[in-house]
């Protein structure tokens, strides 16, 4: 079982967002991947909301990846799903895969590379690469050092996540190891997409890991 690739084209800037309508700033001003990633919605309020992510971006071409919910990845043919650790114990990986379904595995230790290479995924994300406050830290900042030295045994596109800035990328964009780079709260400002900061990291990314 190999799931699909995500072409050719870096993953790059890979903003992660909470919210569907918030994905059109970021494809308009180049964005070729991002997820959704929704804690506070459920029914039908949630699924008309992974309707609208993925209608928008089929209409910019992008490559979209629904965090969590593969039963509703799969109902509306997304491009990708992004499962975490637990998720991916419990979900039906077959089901995702016979649906040609793109697959990401959330990784934090090289024990967790090795369960999530053994799925054979479109990518690996590796992190947190450094301290964060968008989420309460279970794991250790993995580091520059041990991003290069866990990447060469990696045989999956990296996105590597986690307290990356742009006051750090480039230090993450030269190690060469990471095909994209997640972003939560450095492509927003004041709660919405800021069309500036995202081009900024973008800029960096291409720039350094080019």
């Amino acid at each position: 079982m190999k799931f699909k690739d995500c072409g050719n084209t870096a993953l790059g800037i890979y903003p992660v967002v909470d919210r569907a309508y918030k994905l059109k700033p970021l494809y308009e001003i180049g964005i070729t991947t991002a997820q959704l990633r929704v804690k506070d919605m459920s029914g039908d309020v949630l699924e008309n909301e992974v309707i609208e992510a993925i209608q928008i971006s089929e209409a910019y071409n992008a490559r979209f990846f629904l965090n969590d919910f593969w039963e509703l990845g799969i109902k509306h043919k997304t491009y990708g799903i992004h499962l975490g650790q637990e998720d991916i114990q419990e979900a039906d990986v077959e089901a995702i895969f016979d649906a040609g379904i793109r697959l990401g595995i959330s990784t934090h230790t090289t024990n967790e590379i090795q369960i999530a290479m053994a799925f054979e995924p479109s990518y690996l994300a590796i992190g947190p690469i450094f301290e964060t406050n968008s989420k309460k830290m279970v794991y250790n900042p993995v580091g520059i050092e041990d991003l290069k030295r866990w990447a060469i045994d990696v045989a999956y596109p990296i996105v590597a996540i986690g307290g990356i800035n742009i006051d750090n990328i480039k230090e993450v964009a030269l190690t060469k190891a990471a095909n994209g780079i997640a972003m939560i709260s450095d492509v927003l400002e004041e709660g919405e997409v800021s069309k500036e900061r995202t081009t900024a990291l973008m800029r960096a990314f291409e720039k350094y890991a080019g």
